[in-house]
């Protein structure tokens, strides 16, 4: 697997640091002030932007995320420089062995990212957010296995019920990139939407955690941050978006994103992988997490990150039966070498995968 060169990997930071920046500075304008709420025991940060009908506030995030809190401190100071940023991406993607998403599927990242959706700690999942582990990871990746016809976005359902913050109507978000989305009734309550979908059958679709039991399965959730979308309960989820990580999306003058761990979203999809339908679209889905998960146990390995995946994988196997099961059935079809990969950052041979 090559390595991305140190000139690329430094400039894709600077781009990731920038657009977080930027976004902070169009979510948080300047004639507003930072206050600190308490909620259940904990420090958050709000924004109160002065409106003509009163004080309008925005969630802002935990008061203990280093990274927003100095951002606070530092507001008056960001600078954004939107031409600056274009040519960072365009020399990432041109030269630097990185992949940005189809046009589509970033400007629906952007449209939501601009409209909040990642500072009220939503993640992005999926092939898009796969698209981001090269410049993060600095290794290259190949575009074979970011194709995808849809954009999936998740969120922790607590997280939406306690932050006191919402998107506006995400319909209204989705119809001003393309007017033909429309909104998806849930087959199990036609009162709730939790995906969406254009003309040309382009899905938006969001999801959250089953919290910890099955009688959420097959059923929406209603998230209050969400701008009136639900969100489906699928399991294992939960472990895939626990402490995500912030990076960039390549896409016009980059979009800062908040995407799944890389170590907890290859194991993510090697369960995932054993559990799609046995139709041609399942089939083609389960290869393609295969092959995404075999990727990043590689990269994580050439990256001198096999410890963390180590104990990303053993947390997984550690959650029961069914964990194990899916750890199982998605490891008899995993290509070799991602199989070997796995097996030199647990410490054991091949065949003792999967044993415990």
């Amino acid at each position: 697997m090559r390595r991305i060169d140190i000139t690329y990997r430094t400039m894709f930071a600077e781009l990731a640091q920038r657009s977080l920046d930027g976004q902070f500075q169009a979510d948080f304008p300047l004639e507003g002030r930072f206050v600190t709420v308490p909620v259940k025991g904990r420090d958050y940060w709000y924004f109160d932007l002065p409106t003509p009908e009163g004080d309008k506030r925005r969630y802002v995030g935990p008061h203990s995320d280093e990274e927003i809190t100095a951002r606070v401190n530092a507001h008056k100071e960001i600078k954004d420089d939107l031409r600056e940023r274009r040519r960072l991406v365009a020399t990432l993607l041109r030269n630097g062995g990185m992949q940005g998403p189809d046009d589509f599927a970033g400007d629906i990242t952007k449209a939501l990212a601009d409209a909040g959706l990642f500072r009220l700690r939503a993640v992005l999942i999926g092939s898009v957010a796969f698209g981001c582990y090269a410049g993060l990871l600095g290794v290259r990746l190949p575009s074979t296995a970011m194709q995808t016809g849809d954009a999936d976005f998740a969120q922790d359902f607590a997280i939406s019920s306690e932050v006191g913050d919402s998107l506006p109507p995400v319909l209204e978000i989705l119809q001003s990139i393309d007017n033909t989305f429309r909104a998806v009734p849930h087959q199990a309550d036609k009162a709730k939407v939790v995906a969406f979908v254009n003309s040309k059958g382009y899905r938006v679709e969001f999801l959250t955690g089953n919290r910890g039991s099955d009688e959420h399965t097959s059923k929406p959730s209603p998230m209050p941050a969400l701008g009136g979308a639900s969100a489906e309960n699928l399991r294992f989820l939960d472990y895939l978006i626990y402490e995500p990580v912030r990076t960039v999306l390549l896409h016009r003058q980059g979009v800062s994103v908040i995407v799944p761990a890389p170590e907890r979203y290859a194991v993510h999809k090697l369960i995932v992988a054993s559990r799609r339908f046995t139709d041609a679209l399942g089939r083609a889905k389960r290869e393609k997490d295969l092959l995404q998960a075999s990727l990043l146990f590689e990269a994580l390995l050439e990256t001198r990150q096999g410890d963390v995946l180590a104990d990303a994988y053993r947390e997984a196997w550690d959650r029961g039966k069914a964990w194990q099961e899916g750890i199982i059935s998605g490891l008899a079809m995993m290509p070799g070498n991602g199989k070997a990969a796995l097996a030199t950052a647990m410490g054991v041979s091949m065949d003792e995968l999967g044993k415990g």
